[in-house]
């Protein structure tokens, strides 16, 4: 029988000189020593870390996330590092030491094994899905395709903090609508638990019959006291059920398009969407990608099942001799902007100044978007406030109103 597996501590100078940490699988402290030494790297300390290793993801359970802002704060140090040109390898080392978060140090230390045993960098960020999304892996894929890494960096940067806003103007402007649906949803549950059923014995010994909001609201007295265990279970079952339909591959594309097409938010999606596109696709431009290369990076990048799908139609037109202009003409989710921008920009041979300049429109449009979905949230809550107080002061005020009635015409 094999030995079990353990996880060793270990310490290493590559062939550039830099000291790297983490942490590596071995049966035994003098096999992860080889494993080291197979990848170039040359251990200086190998600890075994007590106890047989944990499953994957028993121990991603137990890590510590990775916050937005520690991504952000990691891509401006990995830009200004590169920028001063530091080797990829030195770099990730020096990244290493600097980072705080114990889970991006692990995620570093193992993305600079990959790199300095021959790896790519895409690759290597790409095994860490759980730290760097898949913009992120294709904007890197996007700055070592092209040779422009230093300006592919400075654009990811930008579009981090940028989306970064962009995440907190939302969660300002939610922040009153959830207060408001909670406090809601109390009240919702307290009338209907004890205040309408407390009504329904008065009017039941009154001997008259119970309107429909009454009937309505007894009901759901009666479900939800009854069978709260079969609602229960079918929520969960719902949402694991979604959950699941949405990793599947028409789950993800009609996901995909609903969110594009709901009102308020669906126009948020989609002006990020157009930045991004312009954005990546400038970047690609500017530094001699071909388009078809372009539009692989780019379904990647912009993590949309319904664009992948447009992408994978255009390719197919630019492949029978189009340019990029006509087939874009004809997809469905890009805007007449987008699509006239283009256009022009292809005409008059200078593409990449276009799609800046779109990048740049966008940008300020997603901002506006979503002061006009903040701006349309208010009087929608108004709306469901008024309806669910109107229907409780039917179910209460209306039976109240017949007993009022038979005790006037007993008189």
């Amino acid at each position: 029988m094999a030995d079990q597996k353990h996880t060793y501590a270990y310490r290493a100078i590559n062939d550039e000189g830099v000291t790297l940490t983490g942490d590596i699988e071995a049966e035994s402290a003098e096999q992860a020593r080889q494993a080291l030494l197979g990848r170039g790297l040359m251990p200086t300390e190998v600890t075994r870390r007590d106890g047989p290793l944990k499953s994957k993801r028993f121990q991603k359970f137990f890590q510590k996330p990775v916050t937005y802002k520690q991504i952000i704060l990691f891509s401006k140090q990995f830009r200004t590092l590169f920028n001063a040109g530091v080797s990829i390898t030195q770099l990730l080392g020096i990244l290493q030491t600097q980072t705080e978060n114990p889970t991006l140090k692990a995620a570093t230390a193992d993305i600079a094994q990959q790199v300095s045993t021959g790896g790519t960098l895409y690759n290597a960020f790409r095994s860490h899905p759980d730290i760097f999304s898949p913009l992120y892996c294709s904007m890197i894929r996007a700055g070592e395709f092209s040779g422009s890494m230093g300006d592919v960096l400075d654009r990811l940067t930008y579009l981090l903090e940028h989306e970064n806003k962009i995440r907190n103007d939302v969660k300002s402007a939610l922040r009153y609508p959830k207060i408001v649906l909670i406090t809601l949803a109390g009240a919702f549950f307290f009338l209907l638990n004890w205040v309408v059923p407390s009504f329904a014995k008065l009017f039941v010994n009154a001997k008259i019959e119970l309107p429909w909001p009454t009937r309505m609201a007894l009901a759901m007295n009666t479900a939800l006291s009854d069978y709260w265990y079969l609602l229960l279970a079918a929520a969960v079952g719902m949402f694991f059920g979604v959950r699941w339909w949405i990793r599947t591959s028409r789950g993800r594309y009609l996901w995909a398009r609903t969110l594009l097409t709901l009102p308020l938010v669906g126009k948020v999606v989609q002006m990020s969407i157009m930045a991004r596109f312009a954005a990546i696709f400038s970047i690609l431009q500017r530094s001699g990608v071909s388009i078809l290369d372009s539009l692989d990076i780019l379904s990647e990048t912009i993590n949309n099942a319904a664009l992948e799908r447009e992408f994978s139609t255009i390719k197919e037109k630019l492949r029978s001799g189009q340019g990029i202009a006509e087939p874009l003409s004809t997809a469905r989710y890009f805007t007449p902007l987008t699509i006239n921008m283009v256009a022009v920009g292809e005409g008059a041979g200078n593409l990449e100044t276009m799609l800046e300049d779109l990048a740049a429109h966008y940008d300020e449009e997603v901002e506006y978007a979503v002061g006009e979905m903040t701006e349309a949230i208010g009087p929608i809550l108004i709306v469901v406030l008024a309806a669910v107080v109107g229907f409780f002061a039917l179910a209460i005020f209306m039976p109240m109103w017949d007993m009022t009635k038979l005790a006037s015409g007993g008189r």
